[in-house]
């Protein structure tokens, strides 16, 4: 997201806070090392006097996180992130959430296609599931309380990708996909460059409101399996999670709570009210699925990268931005 921002010649000042220093090299970008609870935010925001906040920092895996830690980062870190944003004189005009379509869950009765206006049909399960109804409750309350902000929140599907690492994407890159026996749900995806391009859209744009993200259609499950060159892990209907429990803790595979009700009853997402907004889509859910399977064909195909990883170091950046040694122009 940063590295798309830069390449924008409107977009003046780019600051990036994390636990963790960057793994892709950035120009202009500058970055704050915070704590996952975003408590030097509010001394950021009136530091810089910055018009938009971007928050991609909720936790969208469960298997990832301690429980403490998935509500400090989820509901703590976004208490502290709005209330930087409403402070009174705050400069702030526009904030955007990337949050998850797991907030709808997934069970039998639900409709084929969830809109942004439809509530889950099945109580919250796990842990993962409440802490995001409760992000986007605090969001949903603080838009009303400052209605003079553009509040936008974008609902992501399952992503695949070139690059990230996701519970789905960790079994695939391992050629296994856990299935329940008896069960073929059909799933949508969204690209990881279609995640970029949909937080691109909403920042360059007035676009307030909930907003699902995902790729067009829907496939089976064992479809992905197919396209990805997977074979299917079939696990017992009854309790699939204590089945899974030795082959995650082995590294096997990656099956994380919330993944269950996904691959028992599958999960569709209407998207056109991003696209009547104006947002195009790249990948279709089946797409993304195909990108992913090339990207992950052609690591094995070549032992994976020869490129070096990149290495933010603070005095490094410092000096490639701001020396008069260095020669403006060449790429660095």
């Amino acid at each position: 997201m940063a590295q798309a921002l830069e390449a924008k010649p409107d977009v003046e000042m780019i600051l990036g806070l994390g636990t963790k220093e960057p793994k892709v090299p950035l120009e202009r970008t500058e970055f704050v090392r915070s704590d996952q609870k975003y408590s030097i935010l509010s001394r950021i925001v009136r530091a810089t006097q910055v018009d938009t906040i971007v928050h991609t920092f909720l936790e969208t895996n469960s298997s990832a996180v301690p429980s403490r830690v998935l509500h400090e980062i989820n509901v703590i870190g976004t208490l502290n992130l709005l209330a930087a944003a409403g402070a009174s004189g705050s400069s702030v005009h526009k904030v955007i959430v990337k949050s998850s379509t797991h907030v709808y869950g997934a069970a039998e009765q639900d409709p084929t296609w969830f809109r942004e206006e439809d509530s889950r049909t099945a109580p919250v399960r796990t842990r993962l599931e409440r802490s995001l109804l409760e992000v986007e409750s605090l969001v949903r309350d603080f838009a009303e309380d400052n209605p003079h902000l553009a509040v936008t929140v974008l609902r992501f599907a399952n992503v695949l990708g070139t690059d990230i690492i996701t519970p789905i994407s960790y079994n695939l890159r391992r050629r296994v996909l856990p299935c329940i026996a008896g069960f073929d749900p059909l799933v949508q995806f969204v690209e990881e460059d279609d995640v970029v391009r949909a937080l691109e859209f909403v920042t360059a744009n007035r676009v307030p409101g909930v907003f699902n993200v995902a790729g067009e259609g829907k496939l089976p499950w064992s479809e992905v399996a197919s396209l990805a060159g997977a074979h299917l892990l079939p696990l017992p209907p009854i309790r699939p999670g204590v089945f899974a429990a030795p082959l995650q803790r082995l590294g096997t595979i990656r099956f994380p709570p919330e993944m269950e009700g996904l691959v028992r009853y599958g999960r569709g997402v209407d998207t056109s009210k991003l696209r009547s907004a104006g947002f195009d889509y790249r990948y279709s859910s089946a797409g993304a699925v195909l990108s992913f399977a090339r990207a992950n064909n052609l690591r094995r195909a070549t032992g994976g990268s020869n490129t070096p990883e990149y290495r933010y170091e603070q005095d490094v950046e410092q000096f490639f931005r701001h020396s008069p040694a260095v020669v403006r122009g060449i790429d660095t």
